[in-house]
């Protein structure tokens, strides 16, 4: 599992856990949570791509290591 896939599944447990919370703040910690997940995942998603389109430039160099 890629760590963007992890990133995301905590952020739908945080979103989860906010729409179960009856106490505001626990609702609100959860959805801050959710949003630093989220913001997570794009990042890690953002790097496997070049990685993986860095990858794709160079196929020898990635047959190497």
């Amino acid at each position: 599992m890629r760590d963007s896939d992890q990133f995301t599944a905590h952020a739908d447990r945080c979103d989860a856990e906010a729409a179960a919370a009856t106490l505001d703040n626990v609702r609100d910690r959860s959805l801050r949570a959710s949003a630093t997940w989220r913001d997570m995942a794009e990042r890690s998603l953002r790097m496997e791509t070049a990685r993986a389109e860095r990858e794709a430039r160079t196929p020898v160099a990635a047959t190497q290591a």
